[in-house]
């Protein structure tokens, strides 16, 4: 059976006969409730020492896209005080740090050396990670009735390596209905029913791991948008996760669209920007909405799903489920909530 989603996200619609046309949430409309282009919640900001970003994924949202788009502009950044250092140099020296540590908080001096393998010479004001596999395998995303039951823990170990710098949090949450046939995907799982025994999909919810984060860290600020926004919030997000202003120049804005529109399209969306420049962000996002209304890639946009079990009833159940999540995520102190 197919359903309609956005970049291989929520399925708003279950096909029976011809499919409409339209592209899930990936459109001009606001999320209702929250306001065309604006946050939630304005994240403060600390200046006094380093900021430590960690871009958490979720698992199976943009498949590492985010951290090539953040490559692209390495050099540029690293002259402003922007590091984004490469998951091959940096994942086995946090790995390893935190297993020596053993729930302790780094010393001065581990902190130091930590710093100086992963900086090197460069002046670092923001020092960023982005992994997926920062919080679990795959396999462990969802278990129980919880999203991520060691969130706490791993954050608390992440942020103890260092103690010293601000620490930001930014991840992308996605409807469990398709979250969990990704996951599922991308485990070494070959059985489905068995994959999922230990799970309660129809109880977890982003919102109750979002409270548990920020009750056990209420000095982290945390920035969450949804997975299926994503081909609209690209640039936003390059800007929030680098806090660069809108207007300072990044490659890789169009990374993401690129993948989901066909080639002609996009190459007359690149023209067509070229040519009138958009004024806003609001205006880029209904410009680009509307490329995508007419060349979106069908492949990037359905999906199918035939999953034992899992009956088109259970699958609508947790999309409206996730749709009314976002309403109380938008009511958590402390977090911000990115839409279109």
């Amino acid at each position: 059976m197919l359903y309609q989603l956005s970049y291989r996200g929520t399925p708003v619609a279950i096909r029976h006969g011809p499919p409409p046309r339209k592209i899930g949430r990936i459109c001009t409309a606001p999320r209702p409730g929250i306001g065309s282009a604006q946050k939630v919640r304005k994240r403060d900001r600390v200046f006094h020492h380093m900021q430590v970003v960690f871009h958490l994924g979720a698992p199976c949202t943009d498949g590492g896209l985010l951290l090539q788009s953040l490559a692209r502009n390495r050099a540029r950044l690293a002259q402003d005080g922007i590091l984004v250092p490469s998951q091959s140099r940096y994942r086995p020296l946090l790995r390893d740090t935190v297993r020596a540590l053993k729930g302790r908080v780094a010393s001065p001096d581990v902190e130091d050396a930590l710093l100086d393998a992963i900086i090197e010479d460069h002046e670092v004001e923001r020092l960023i990670f982005s992994d997926a596999l920062l919080v679990s395998i795959p396999r462990l995303v969802v278990t129980g009735p919880q999203i991520w039951p060691m969130i706490e823990r791993q954050v608390a170990a992440l942020r103890g390596l260092f103690p010293s710098a601000s620490p930001e949090i930014f991840l992308a949450m996605r409807d469990p209905a398709t979250l969990i046939p990704a996951l599922f995907d991308a485990s070494k799982f070959t059985d489905f029913t068995e994959f999922t025994q230990n799970m309660q999909p129809h109880a977890a919810t982003w919102s109750e791991m979002l409270r548990r984060l920020r009750m056990a860290h209420p000095d982290v600020p945390v920035t969450v948008w949804c997975n299926e926004d994503t081909p609209l919030l690209w640039g936003q997000l390059l800007h929030e996760i680098t806090d660069t202003p809108h207007d300072y120049p990044l490659q890789g804005v169009d990374d993401l669209i690129e993948t989901i529109m066909e080639p002609t399209g996009f190459k007359r969306l690149q023209r067509y920007l070229a040519d009138n420049p958009a004024q806003s962000e609001i205006q880029r996002r209904r410009i680009v909405s509307a490329f995508l209304g007419r060349y979106a890639l069908e492949t990037a946009i359905e999906e199918e799903l035939d999953l034992p079990g899992w009956t088109p009833e259970l699958i609508e159940t947790l999309t409206l489920a996730y749709e009314d999540d976002m309403a109380e995520i938008a009511r958590i102190p402390g977090v911000t909530l990115l839409a279109p």
